[in-house]
């Protein structure tokens, strides 16, 4: 009696993820060093000067970290509540912050005791900034308003209160001293302009704003609040561009990768996504641990710092050079196919005695079944495996013969699986071949119990709107095919030939 052949499953080409150059650039960084702060990390902040040292706001203080670092290397504890967004000034000597308590605090980044302190809001500062020309600080509050102060002398200049909710994010322009954007829960952004006393342009994001990001030419202006990140063009007086729906929580912070060409938002949902600036399609993805509420990239994207809601502090660092080659070359020294096939083709010779050793063949569960004829339990089997098993048991079984017995009799709860899997992979072109025919297969057999089961009728609705899109799709390209089968044929160029009879020019299309 001959053996039992088990059903040989064969290798599909790989639908891998495309390796673009995203890819590698934002997968070349080193593992994570993880620091764990007092608090959620609500703030970082790099500094604008070399060595780039950057300022983590978490729950009662503000800690300065070293590039490479993992010990703060200064601390300022001097909050009476929790501290909010501490920032550098842009010659990187001065870092203000606003407090639970309501008051605004400079300090002096070699000293610890705060060199002014600004009161004059009534609740918690959440936003605080300087301006390009350094010597005013924008600070916005829950108080619902937002205002400008004097450095030297430690005064108010000016008070905007036009938001009818907390104030949470904002911005000072770079370009222009009297300039700066605010974002409120009230689900808008403000363009303000100090030299008249109220806002020049309102945007309304949909949402409570959580962030607000300026391109480097400032025409531009990113908004984050909810699971959308919206673009606006400031240059047509805060028209909205792009929205972007990415995320599947509430996006909390934004940064601009260091060529301005890359946006990146983060997210409660643990993911920070990287976009396109060009096209806004995300082209990269980091997962993290926790909810995501801070997010910073160093000068020339040296490292990504994230802030999470548990406390920690996520640090990557780009590889150098150097490691990535080492890297690459250890991927490269993996045991090759020719160490696994050593002497299993080794013949041997005429004086040589072989030693044979029986194999003992193990069968799978759907071969098990296949081989004792119960095709209905092969099928169910090779439905909890990959669609290459299944497929390929379907196939086996359409050999046989036996496909529609196995089709046939079955309860709403298998024929529901059943139908699950063929919606699911019939449009991969892959197993179209085998699980069109079996669709066709299962309408004939259960074409006189539709309608009778809710649940199986909407999967057979499914899969009519399905194949009907597929379709479309297919006459869609189609049509493009033939577009540009005659772009082709008019590009190619006309060659005259001469003809040898009267000597008459003759053209060859």
């Amino acid at each position: 009696m001959a053996s039992f052949k088990p059903t040989k499953i064969p290798i599909y080409p790989k639908l891998g993820e495309k390796v673009t150059q995203d890819t590698v650039y934002w997968k070349n960084y080193k593992a994570p060093v993880q620091i764990k702060e007092f608090g959620a990390v609500t703030n970082i902040h790099f500094s604008p000067v070399a060595p780039h040292n950057y300022a983590v706001t978490a729950f009662t203080r503000i800690h300065i970290y070293g590039p490479f670092s993992q010990e703060p290397v200064k601390s300022f504890t001097r909050f009476k509540d929790t501290a909010y967004c501490g920032r550098y000034r842009s010659d990187g000597q001065l870092l203000v912050a606003g407090c639970e308590d309501s008051v605004v605090r400079l300090f002096d980044v070699s000293g610890k005791v705060a060199l002014r302190m600004f009161k004059g809001h009534t609740k918690a500062v959440h936003v605080t900034d300087f301006t390009s020309e350094r010597y005013h600080i924008f600070t916005g509050s829950d108080d619902y308003t937002c205002r400008l102060w004097d450095i030297p002398n430690a005064t108010e200049l000016n008070t905007y209160q036009e938001h009818t909710d907390y104030i949470r994010c904002g911005v000072t322009s770079k370009l222009n001293r009297d300039l700066f954007i605010t974002g409120s829960y009230d689900h808008t952004l403000k363009l303000f302009d100090a030299r008249v006393d109220k806002s020049v342009i309102t945007m309304d994001h949909g949402q409570p704003v959580e962030s607000v990001l300026l391109y480097p030419s400032e025409g531009l202006v990113v908004s984050a609040g909810g699971r959308y990140v919206k673009v606006w063009d400031l240059l047509k007086g805060g028209q909205p561009l792009v929205s972007l729906k990415n995320h599947h929580k509430t996006v909390t912070s934004l940064c601009l990768s260091s060529n301005g060409q890359r946006l990146l938002s983060a997210s409660l949902d643990r993911h920070v996504k990287v976009y396109n600036t060009t096209n806004f399609r995300v082209v990269h993805n980091f997962d993290y641990a926790a909810s995501v509420l801070s997010l910073a990239l160093a000068p020339d994207d040296e490292s990504i710092i994230v802030g999470m809601t548990n406390g920690v502090l996520s640090i990557k660092h780009r590889k150098s050079p150097e490691e990535s080659k080492e890297v690459s070359h250890q991927q490269r020294r993996r045991p090759s196919y020719r160490v696994f096939v050593k002497g299993k083709n080794y013949m041997p010779k005429q004086d040589d005695y072989l030693v044979s050793k029986p194999v003992r063949e193990y069968l799978t569960k759907y071969d098990k079944h296949l081989k004792k004829f119960n095709i209905s339990k092969a099928l169910d089997s090779a439905l909890q495996r990959k669609p290459e098993v299944t497929v390929a048991v379907i196939k086996e079984l359409d050999r046989r013969g036996t496909l529609k017995n196995a089709l046939a009799g079955r309860d709403e709860k298998a024929l529901s699986e059943l139908l699950h899997f063929i919606t699911k992979n019939m449009v991969d072109f892959r197993f179209a071949p085998v699980l069109v025919p079996a669709a066709n297969m299962i309408l004939d057999i259960y074409r006189s119990v539709i309608g009778q089961s809710p649940v199986v009728d909407r999967q057979l609705l499914y899969l009519q709107d399905l194949l009907q899109k597929e379709i479309n799709y297919q006459q869609e390209l189609l049509d493009v095919l033939g577009m540009l089968d005659t772009l082709f044929a008019s590009s190619v160029p006309r060659k005259e030939l001469l003809c040898l009879e009267g000597m008459n020019n003759c053209t060859l299309g």
